[in-house]
């Protein structure tokens, strides 16, 4: 069931439904923010939203996901409810994300790339700390 955040956003949103084309519409999106497209490697994704008028999106999945970013090594977690807002370059006022750093979950609350010729994109935590990392490391992996 989608959150009351989701709800207050539904009304004028281009939205989703079934895997296959919420993942699609979801990378064409990051593509179109100037963003990588393996960002978000959600799986069994029930529907993707986008309210263009806002910049808010929003996606839900059946269940968490837990991923591991091969290329730096990286475990981010991925609740059933992922949601944002964004601009070119930037996702913000994250909910549903998490990285682990040492032992600790930490939330992620922004990504964003200051500088596309940089080949760098930041991550920043709830507790405002941040780290960057290669772009190369979130494309699609096949």
């Amino acid at each position: 069931m989608a959150s009351q955040t989701i709800a207050n956003y539904r009304e004028g949103a281009e939205i989703f439904q079934g895997d296959a084309v919420c993942k699609k519409n979801s990378i064409q999106t990051l593509e179109e923010l100037g963003l990588p497209k393996g960002l978000l490697p959600l799986e069994d994704i029930e529907e993707f939203g986008y309210n263009r008028a806002a910049g808010f999106i929003w996606l839900i999945q059946k269940k968490k996901k837990d991923h591991t970013f091969k290329k730096i090594k990286q475990v981010v977690s991925y609740a059933t409810e992922v949601t944002g807002f964004v601009e070119k370059g930037k996702l913000k006022k994250i909910t549903g994300v998490k990285t682990r750093e040492m032992m600790l979950w930490l939330t992620v609350v922004e990504v964003y790339i200051q500088d596309p010729s940089s080949g760098k994109i930041t991550f920043k935590t709830g507790t405002g700390l941040s780290d960057s990392f290669d772009v190369s490391a979130f494309e699609l992996e096949a």
